[in-house]
């Protein structure tokens, strides 16, 4: 049985969705989720055996609670910088650009987990983030669209692009704005686990992802006898 994959989110200031939209993506799309459906819709054995499972960590400089930027949501850490586990996956929400100041215990876990070759995943802002530890130097990368400009001139020697909603170069996976970034994790879970695993995910939430174009072309449309596009979910039921 493969292990769970780590998932480390640094925690700040950072925009609520940012975070929870692809967190909440991967839970839906685990192995441990689709298992806890089938009381309720009946889910195929190969997804539950394709589907991965995840721990997730919000990594405090302390254990102190954080504030976030947006929704009033404040986050108390599971872990420290000193105390989090090897992680598979790192995270990097956005933050408010302007003001934000990198602390630099951050900084080094940013740049140790991107130099050791694990992925790295950045929405909206965190872009910004990743540029701040050097990380992205050389690199091509996307953040969202209305901070382009600055970013372009705040952190020039990244290859700065807006022409697709995603941007993947080496490990390092960067998205432009919020859903984008859970679009962008969409990506990742069909390439990796198969659309049936996404599917169910999506399912859950009732959310349908998008392409690097900003296309609703990753999940097949459905049409009724009259050859009307309706919903692209349908809900599975026993028989």
């Amino acid at each position: 049985m493969a292990l769970p994959l780590n998932v480390g989110i640094l925690v700040y200031n950072y925009q609520a969705i940012d975070i929870v939209g692809p967190t909440d993506l991967l839970n839906s799309s685990s192995k441990a989720w689709a298992k806890s459906l089938r009381p309720f819709i009946p889910v195929e054995d190969g997804v539950i055996e394709r589907a991965p499972d995840f721990k997730f960590y919000h990594i405090g400089l302390t254990d102190e609670p954080v504030r976030l930027l947006t929704s009033n949501l404040v986050i108390t850490p599971s872990t420290t910088v000193d105390e989090c586990p090897e992680l598979d996956i790192l995270l990097i929400g956005g933050s408010a650009p302007v003001t934000f100041q990198l602390a630099e215990p951050y900084a080094n876990l940013i740049r140790r987990h991107v130099t050791s070759g694990k992925l790295t995943f950045s929405t909206c802002t965190g872009a910004a983030v990743l540029a701040a530890s050097g990380v992205l130097d050389g690199k091509a990368a996307t953040i969202n669209n209305i901070e382009y400009s600055w970013a372009t001139k705040k952190s020039p020697c990244v290859k700065w692009t807006k022409e697709r909603k995603w941007i993947v170069d080496g490990n390092q996976w960067t998205a432009s704005g919020a859903v984008a970034g859970m679009d962008m994790f969409a990506h990742w879970i069909k390439e990796n686990y198969g659309l049936g695993v996404l599917t169910l995910g999506a399912l859950g939430l009732d959310y349908e992802p998008r392409d690097q174009n900003g296309l609703y072309t990753v999940l097949p449309k459905r049409y009724n006898g009259d050859g009307k596009q309706i919903c692209t979910h349908y809900v599975p039921v026993y028989t």
